[in-house]
């Protein structure tokens, strides 16, 4: 590594006395990340909305009016500026949708009370004496039997409800009539037997009161009789023409979906609220009180990594600045999976000429191997491939020191060593000289070391590593195995944080866990689904 003093690490975060103002983007934020749980409970609204338009049948409502006429003396006198409030239309309206009425359509269409009160709906537009009764129903003709029923039940139990008043009042002018007329008999037979003409008189006087009392009640009674109680009369029935359907069927598909969307949010809330992951940088670092190293995005096109290379470049640049050698770090997590964090870290170390040992104890040496051999491929410039001299142009003068003379250029011969076989008994053999292919200046490379630029990364175990300068160790998860803190007591460690899967919880409990082992983390490296 690099020879330069540890210098103390700036957080550059927030202090911890500062809050941070809650944002959209903040609100927005948990819905969006639990994204599959929020579309899962949406999509079981519109399931549950989709079922309940195909499985239940549609309600279908029918319409009667009926016009509310007043009670009058005289049906033919022009009604005044009030007639709209000639008849309260509210009274009207409870007794439309009252106990008689609705106990005639129970005992007409046979049901529930109950149900035929939620079925029976009556409006009654503003400034006008009308009542509107809507009946909704299976079926069709259900429907117009009961609407048109209604409407009749009304009519009967306003037209009783009339015939009762009117009886009552003849009976009261009746009573009244009876008793002025026994009074008018007795008067007469008074005024027969009187003797003295002034007893007669007054006699004869108060008859004619009487006479006129009884001839006013008689006027009275025969008004009264004549009323027309007619409450109204149904001026629209209800027809198999006119059903039309019980609300918009389309709109129980919106309200499943927007419903099941609400829901979803809500549940992603509560999840999130017992299920808090690293979101972002801040998270990380109030989750863990550690700096930030570096992070490393997912790229924008999956064929084009290189915005990821740079950032793990970065990130070992980071590391390279708090270490010396021989240095030994190791890569921790909570419960994730460090390795192609690691190799990329070995590639980005071992370009600048280091020779890094990456240890892994857990099997993954041959998808350490692999990570590195694709990461090395992608690398901006190797230096390890040997630069070919360009050719020298015509006419050019040698170089200083260089032979003047040419030496003459040998005739190969037409019969070559060993082509043709000599006669002599005692000549030699004289075999051809095989040049090696391996270059003068190459070093020999042992079959578990890669090279990367004019450096190498070699792969083993954590106690074939004991002698190397540089050991970068690829730590199990700590939740499951305590290697990785163990290993980080003799050397230091990086903690490792997945975007949207390391828990908070986690990571507070792994870094508590290397403070109290006596571990200072070198700080944590955010990163998204492993690499990227």
């Amino acid at each position: 590594m690099t020879d330069a003093a540890p210098a103390p690490w700036p957080t550059d975060g927030p202090s911890p006395g500062t809050s941070r103002a809650v944002t959209l983007t903040d609100l927005l934020r948990v819905p969006m990340h639990r994204l599959r749980l929020v579309a899962a409970v949406a999509m079981v609204g519109l399931l549950a909305a989709l079922g309940y338009v195909l499985l239940v049948p549609a309600a279908l409502s029918a319409s009667a009016v009926v016009a509310v006429r007043p009670v009058v003396t005289d049906a033919f006198t022009p009604s005044g500026a009030g007639a709209d409030r000639a008849v309260n239309m509210n009274v009207e309206s409870g007794i439309a949708t009252g106990t008689e009425v609705v106990q005639q359509l129970a005992e007409f269409a046979g049901g529930d009370p109950r149900d035929i009160r939620d079925a029976l709906e009556v409006e009654v537009p503003t400034g006008g004496q009308i009542l509107r009764f809507t009946y909704q129903a299976r079926e069709a003709h259900q429907a117009v039997q009961s609407a048109n029923r209604a409407a009749e039940a009304y009519l009967s139990v306003r037209r009783t409800m009339y015939e009762q008043q009117r009886a009552e009042m003849l009976r009261s002018y009746d009573a009244s009539i009876t008793k002025v007329a026994a009074q008018q008999t007795a008067l007469q037979k008074r005024a027969n037997t009187a003797k003295d003409s002034a007893a007669g008189d007054a006699l004869v006087a108060e008859l004619a009161g009487i006479n006129n009392q009884l001839t006013q009640l008689n006027a009275a009674r025969t008004e009264i009789a004549a009323v027309d109680v007619n409450p109204g009369w149904v001026t629209q029935t209800a027809e198999k023409a006119l059903v039309t359907s019980a609300g918009h069927r389309p709109l129980y598909l919106v309200a499943g979906l927007l419903g099941g969307a609400l829901v979803g949010v809500v549940l992603a809330y509560l999840w999130e609220s017992t299920d808090r992951r690293v979101r972002s940088v801040a998270d990380g670092r109030e989750a863990s009180g550690l700096p930030l190293l570096g992070t490393v995005r997912r790229p924008a096109f999956r064929g084009s990594p290189r915005a990821v290379d740079a950032d793990i470049r970065y990130v070992a640049m980071a590391v390279a600045e708090r270490v010396r050698q021989p240095a030994r770090v190791a890569l921790v997590t909570a419960r994730e999976d460090a390795t192609p964090l690691t190799a990329g870290l070995a590639v980005a170390l071992a370009v600048d000429g280091r020779e890094v040992f990456v240890a892994d104890d857990s099997g993954r040496i041959d998808r350490l191997r692999a990570s590195v051999l694709a990461d090395r491929g992608r690398l901006p410039i190797d230096p390890s491939r040997p630069l070919v001299p360009k050719p020298r142009p015509a006419g050019s003068t040698p170089a200083a020191g260089a032979t003047t003379e040419s030496t003459p250029a040998r005739r190969p011969s037409p019969h070559p060593p060993g082509a043709r076989p000599s006669t002599d008994p005692d000549a030699t053999l004289t075999l051809p000289r095989v040049a090696s292919a391996r270059p003068e200046n190459s070093r020999v490379v042992t079959p578990d070391e890669v090279v990367v630029g004019v450096g190498s990364v070699r792969f083993g175990t954590w106690r074939q590593g004991a002698d190397h300068g540089l050991v970068l160790f690829n730590a199990p998860p700590a939740e499951s195995d305590e290697r990785g803190v163990a290993v980080a007591r003799q050397g230091s460690a990086v903690v490792v944080v997945e975007r949207d899967r390391t828990r908070q919880s986690d990571l507070r409990r792994l870094v508590e866990r290397l403070r109290a082992a006596g571990v200072t983390p070198l700080g944590f490296v955010l990163t998204r689904n492993g690499r990227a």
